[in-house]
């Protein structure tokens, strides 16, 4: 028989006082976005009904979901392969990478894009003109540590060097090793990277602001600068939508993961 595991007093008070943080807010915004935009009064739908009937916000919400996909895939094929060269056969370069990965935060999103603005001048219209190309080069420099600190982490904590000898010994390429060895190891710093990522590029204004592309953050600005209910309203569905998103990406991880260990089975 198990001894019963006690809960200290003190935990729970500040459980409950990290929750009251979270919840309170939510909660207060959520009052706010069900009163009348006429008349004020409070308990009804109309404000909910009128972002999601606006055309603006199916598109800006699926242009800045596209962009998370795009930056996350796009971070991930340019950084997986190098967090693990470095960690298997350059370990010195580790200080380099992680100083590098400093540098979005101390370079303000300002700065950054109008410095990417003169650089990417003169590129094809498809990159420059586009949220699809100009954004993404952006996001991925900002999503930059966020992605290489979590991987960097993942990769320390396995055994890269044996995981790809054993690999090698059977016969394995080197793509073979880093996609059905290297990969599902670190499944789970990928997909924090990529929940970052995700969350980055969804709330990002100001580059998107400079650069004069629709996103979900400029069209969040706009509702909020002009109507005050359904202000409310679409903050909690941009909150709704981004978690949403978040545990769709877990979703689709733990997916992969159960026919493999069924396979195994």
């Amino acid at each position: 028989m198990t001894p019963r595991k006690h809960i200290a007093p003190g935990a729970v008070v500040w459980l409950l006082l990290g929750a009251a943080y979270f919840v309170i807010p939510l909660a207060a915004t959520l009052i706010f976005s069900l009163r009348s935009n006429q008349t004020g009064t409070c308990c009804t739908l109309e404000n909910y009904g009128e972002i999601l009937h606006d055309p603006q916000f199916s598109k800006t919400i699926k242009t800045s979901f596209i962009l998370s996909l795009e930056t996350i895939v796009v971070t991930l094929l340019l950084l997986v392969p190098t967090v693990y060269w470095v960690h298997l056969r350059l370990p010195r370069l580790r200080p380099v990478l992680g100083f590098i990965a400093l540098v979005p935060f101390v370079v303000p999103a300002i700065i950054l894009v109008v410095g990417l603005l003169d650089i990417y001048k003169g590129t094809p219209s498809w990159f420059y003109a586009e949220p699809y190309g100009f954004l993404v080069g952006a996001y991925v420099i900002l999503a930059f540590p966020y992605m290489y600190f979590s991987l960097d982490a993942g990769f320390r904590a396995i055994d890269v060097h044996t995981l790809t000898e054993a690999s090698q010994s059977l016969g394995a390429r080197w793509t073979t090793t880093l996609v059905r060895v290297i990969v599902p190891n670190i499944k789970a710093s990928a997909l924090a990277g990529s929940f970052l990522t995700l969350a980055i590029v969804m709330g990002e204004f100001t580059i998107a602001s400079l650069a004069v592309f629709d996103t979900f953050p400029i069209y969040i600005q706009y509702i909020n600068q002009n109507k005050a209910y359904p202000a409310s309203a679409v903050t909690l569905l941009s909150f709704a939508i981004t978690w949403a998103a978040m545990l769709a990406l877990l979703a689709v991880g733990r997916g992969r993961r159960a026919p493999a260990a069924a396979g195994a089975h």
